[in-house]
């Protein structure tokens, strides 16, 4: 059967496949077992030291959730879906066509997301989640007049004045809030309209990243990290948080950066621009996107859609900008009000490596394993795409340095100190980047990897209340 399409001379050339003795396993298992040991620790620790003055703000430290053993409706449907992917997607993911393979991924996403969030039943896992008092929905009755709102935010994002927003609207730009108020205006109020309208955006994420990882590293990485993606532990919070919409829409911009790289398309290059341009609106952490973003350039070493990506991005800041809204203004009155709230209370000299504890959890042991691989392979890869006489990098090379650009952002993003704690939840754009690093595990032990990313995700959903 034929899966590719005609030969790209922009696309690297594919490599054999990584071995699968039992040598290649065991650094991977050594780098799973320290994933798991930092984990431990930072609970260890984190446990003792909330205990001790309640300084870290988080119940079960690193995450921000509180112990709860419980099952619900969702538990039968969530540990169908783990042993489906588990027992058949590794050998779908081979064979299906490609547009197959990238809707079957994306419906087997949504279905780990509802059904994990449905753990919690629809009302307290869906449909309650976005509606709370720190929530984008809270407002929705204040941008009546969208123009004067937007020209009177800054003015509530400090807690003193008069009306101050709720955290999660003062924590992040106007886009986010104006989604849900678009949402109200076509009909599709209410928490269970926004929490669907995450969770489907937030699973497109996974599509996404099937698309740019074909295009820049070749067919056969992204079909094996397509199992990987669709079953991702992360999804605990996609499913009900605004972080997954962002993600998703993060992710496409990427995705369409590396097709107007690969295939010359004006189109998706403006596209990409449009929606970066939205994605800094949406989250002050993400102009940080722009790692990855120039990352893809590197690898298919051009610089053609720069123009048309760099024209579009810039319409969206200009149309805030001129409806009132300045982001370069907004910025350092939301670090005022992340230092008045928890952000304030909360040590980095926890945090700071707390955060990678929580990180590893969303991502599950696989990944870290497969980063490994990709630290590993990291000086040749760096060197062969900085070498300006060298051949385009191999297809391991090619996405080890995607994967190296989306940890790199994550880094900065957590050296940053703005990131103290809920990074489960918030690095979600970030994460979807690092799971390709799973397609650099051997072939044979693919399905035991799956097993243990799904039993991360099924253990948290179940053990402990998350609160998103």
């Amino acid at each position: 059967m034929k899966t590719e399409e005609r030969s790209d001379s922009s696309r690297p050339a594919e490599e054999p496949a990584a071995p699968a003795g039992r040598a290649g396993h065991r650094p991977d298992l050594v780098a799973a077992g320290v994933g798991a040991l930092l984990v431990a620790v930072a609970c260890g620790v984190g446990w003792a030291w909330q205990r001790s003055n309640g300084e870290l703000q988080a119940q079960w430290p690193p995450l921000l959730a509180s112990w709860n053993p419980h099952v619900g409706p969702g538990t039968p449907a969530a540990l169908t879906v783990a042993a489906a992917v588990v027992a058949y997607g590794p050998a779908l993911a081979d064979r299906l066509p490609w547009r197959r393979l990238l809707l079957t991924a994306w419906a087997t996403a949504l279905a780990w997301i509802f059904s994990l969030a449905l753990i919690e039943g629809w009302y307290r896992g869906i449909a309650r989640r976005l509606t709370t008092k720190h929530e984008y929905l809270r407002v929705i009755d204040r941008f009546d007049d969208i123009p004067a709102a937007l020209r009177g935010f800054t003015d509530h994002i400090v807690v003193g004045p008069p009306g101050n927003w709720p955290a999660h609207v003062a924590g992040h730009p106007p886009g986010a809030t104006l989604t849900f108020v678009w949402l109200d205006r076509i009909g599709l109020g209410g928490g269970a309209w926004a929490g669907v309208f995450c969770i489907v955006l937030g699973a497109s994420g996974v599509a996404a990243v099937l698309i740019a990882v074909r295009a820049l590293a070749g067919e056969r990485l992204a079909r094996r990290a397509a199992p990987f993606l669709a079953l991702a532990p992360f999804a605990v919070w996609t499913g009900t948080s605004a972080d997954g919409y962002f993600a998703g829409v993060a992710a496409w911009s990427i995705a369409l950066l590396a097709v107007a790289a690969t295939r010359r398309s004006l189109l998706a290059a403006c596209a990409s621009g449009l929606l970066f341009g939205w994605t800094c609106y949406l989250s002050y952490g993400l102009p940080l996107i722009v790692l990855p973003l120039a990352t893809v350039l590197l690898i298919t070493r051009t610089t053609r859609p720069v123009l048309p990506f760099l024209t579009a991005a810039l319409t969206v800041p200009l149309a805030f900008t001129l409806t009132g809204f300045a982001w370069w203004e907004a910025y350092p009155l939301l670090v005022e009000r992340y230092y008045q709230g928890a952000g304030g209370v909360r040590p980095y000299a926890y945090w700071v490596w707390g955060n990678l504890a929580a990180a590893t959890l969303a991502v599950g042991l696989a990944t870290a394993a497969g980063l490994r691989r990709t630290l590993a392979a990291t000086p040749s890869a760096a060197l062969g795409a900085l070498h300006p006489r060298r051949p385009a990098p191999t297809a391991e090379a090619a996405l080890t340095l995607l994967v190296l650009a989306a940890l790199l952002a994550l880094l900065a993003a957590d050296l940053s100190g703005m990131s103290k704690a809920e990074t489960e939840r918030i690095w979600q754009p970030f994460y979807f980047w690092l799971l390709p690093a799973t397609a650099l595990l051997p072939v044979r032990g693919r399905r035991g990897w799956l097993g243990a990313q799904a039993g991360v995700a099924l253990l948290v959903n179940h053990l402990v209340w998350t609160g998103w």
